[in-house]
């Protein structure tokens, strides 16, 4: 029996999800909310909807549609919460686009009523279904990069600016969880520093800002402290000239590149050449004592899977709703974590970057 799915949001992501419960097998799209008369118009145009899937400008229109089995979520972050919440009360199951919601009390309340109602609430941390980030992952498990020493990302773009979240936590969640995932670990410490841009120099998505007296960070520079001392530098900024997906961990044997914008070489590996490969010195040592000297010996393209990620989430949400079992890797549970870390991140922020200690 198909799985009969709502989607709510049908901006850019909310029609890809649309796309991919479309496409699957075991589901069936039964409703399209989304209060933009011209965005229900145009996927009405782009996937040929017949009479029996409904069009809606509110979610109460289709809460009690015959058939109904989940939710798919894909509106902005500050209103997660309360479509999440209605959603489980009404025993539907739930994938909501990240963050699960914007501060931690809220993505907590929202597992705890998930297990209340025996519900799964299943986040889209797309890039942890990646092809370029599980690759990356078995080659860090294979001691493949020797000790890793440190990391570091960047995601930017020129617009579109969010007015309901700054670049923090519209971007960092990406970068940390790939980071969290194939180091296995979570940071200790976290720091963050962050610019707000002169109003003329923002688009006017700002004036709309939920609390127009809160400043929205435009650029963050973000610092994670792991509990085995590697740090992973993060530079995120919405008003960015080029646009960057760029992720990098670096290790005494070689560096493990994961580059989004360059599809025939997404994923790299350096391998490296040591006059003292592999071992570390300490700073107390001698300044006579010679520094190990690295130098590039091969860069090889690693072949990735061709699948969409996003898919692999529409899939693996089926499989849990399914089974009525969770999925580690997005369960509500998991995204709290992250939230956490994206809370005290806020904190360092508003503290001048002050750093703040996890755990």
């Amino acid at each position: 029996m198909k799985i009969g799915i709502a989607v709510l949001g049908a901006g850019r992501w909310g029609v890809n999800l649309i796309r991919n419960f479309i496409e699957h097998p075991n589901s069936q799209v039964l409703a399209v909310v989304d209060p933009n008369l011209d965005s229900l118009m145009a996927v009405q145009k782009q996937f040929n909807f017949n009479e029996s899937v409904i069009l809606a400008t509110d979610w109460s229109q289709v809460q009690e549609l015959p058939g109904l089995d989940a939710v798919a979520i894909a509106t902005p972050a500050s209103t997660h919460y309360t479509l999440a919440a209605t959603a489980l009360q009404k025993g539907y199951h739930v994938l909501v686009e990240k963050p699960l919601a914007i501060n931690l009390s809220e993505a907590i309340k929202l597992c705890q009523l998930a297990e209340k109602q025996q519900r799964q609430l299943f986040v889209d941390h797309t890039y942890l279904f990646h092809p370029a980030v599980d690759r990356g992952q078995r080659i860090i498990q294979q001691h493949q990069l020797g000790k890793l020493r440190y990391g570091y990302a960047q995601r930017t773009h020129y617009e579109p600016v969010r007015h309901d979240v700054d670049a923090l936590w519209d971007l960092a969640i990406h970068d940390i969880a790939i980071f969290n995932t194939w180091l296995q670990q979570t940071p200790i410490q976290v720091r963050a520093t962050g610019t707000v841009f002169p109003k003329s120099e923002v688009t006017s998505q700002r004036e709309e800002a939920i609390n127009p007296s809160e400043k929205l960070a435009d650029l963050v520079w973000v610092t994670l402290t792991y509990p085995d001392g590697f740090q992973a530098l993060i530079h995120l900024c919405w008003l960015n000239p080029d646009k960057q997906r760029r992720l990098t961990v670096v290790g005494s044997l070689g560096t493990l590149i994961f580059d989004e914008m360059s599809p025939e070489s997404m994923l790299i590996l350096q391998h490296a050449s040591s006059n003292r490969r592999g071992e570390e010195h300490n700073v107390c040592e001698s300044a006579m004592a010679p520094r190990p000297t690295t130098n590039i010996q091969s860069r090889e393209i690693l072949s990735l899977e061709q699948v969409e990620p996003l898919r692999r989430v529409c899939d693996r949400f089926l499989t849990s709703v399914q089974t009525n079992t969770p999925c580690p890797t997005s369960s509500g549970d998991a995204s709290v974590e992250l939230i956490r870390i994206l809370s005290a991140l806020s904190k360092s922020l508003k503290l001048g970057g002050q750093p703040v200690i996890l755990f």
